[in-house]
């Protein structure tokens, strides 16, 4: 554990979830396979000669470009994102917009349940109600990870997540909802996460403290200086007042 500024009394802790709890990388390679056989199977079952395409990234990213022109806000979303590119590429092979949406909706589902399809380890869950104990804990994510089919909704006083009502990190758009729903001064807050921008310059230019904690090294690299860094989460445990 180092210290980069002083660190303040904190009377909550708001944490990033993908990359910081958990390991997110292996999770989306093992849904992104999952997809590609998925969509293979949904669009044959509308008549598409499914196999003569590639549902990978590079399928759908032009439609996924041409949704985020036409509807920047989208952006903000990953999910509905995800479900409007699903829905022009449906249209694209010639299904009616009631198929199209039916496909999209379902096959955004089928993606949610499987990138939520893990198990966080024991000792995640016993800290995680360790912590709960001492203060309001808060989930503050750019992604959209279940946290309910991964056991710890519970633990969570709050939960943020990037919509079109809730803006991506590193705006400040999240941690100010944090603040104002716990009643308590943006410097009030420490926030845990692994991003370098999303989560140390987003927390940081919202006022709030800082724990930089990237176990798995897959985070963007600091812009700002964190309050602090952690080699893993259990160090936490340390400086509770």
């Amino acid at each position: 554990m180092r210290f980069y500024r002083r660190l303040q009394p904190f009377h909550a802790i708001s944490f990033d979830l993908d990359d910081t709890l958990y390991s997110n990388q292996p999770i989306m390679v093992a849904t992104d396979k999952k997809m590609v056989a998925y969509l293979h199977k949904s669009l044959s079952d509308y008549g598409i000669d499914s196999h003569l395409y590639r549902f990978d990234f590079s399928f759908w990213w032009p439609f996924r470009q041409q949704v985020i022109a036409q509807s920047p806000e989208l952006q903000h979303d990953v999910g509905l994102l995800r479900e409007k590119t699903y829905y022009l590429g449906a249209l694209s092979f010639g299904l009616t917009s009631i198929e199209a949406n039916i496909f999209a909706a379902t096959a955004l589902a089928y993606f949610v349940e499987q990138r939520s399809n893990f198990t966080l380890p024991q000792q995640t869950h016993d800290f995680l109600s360790f912590l709960q104990r001492k203060m309001p804990l808060v989930a503050i994510s750019n992604g959209n990870v279940d946290t309910q089919k991964i056991g710890i909704a519970k633990y969570f006083t709050e939960h943020f997540h990037a919509s079109i009502d809730n803006k991506l990190k590193p705006d400040r758009d999240m941690f100010d909802k944090t603040c104002t729903a716990l009643q308590i001064r943006p410097e009030q807050l420490l926030h845990v996460g692994d991003c370098g921008k999303n989560d140390v310059f987003g927390a940081i230019n919202a006022g709030c403290q800082t724990a930089w904690l990237n176990p798995y090294k897959v985070g963007k690299p600091l812009k700002v200086l964190p309050t602090l860094a952690l080699d893993n989460i259990e160090q936490l445990a340390k400086i509770l007042t």
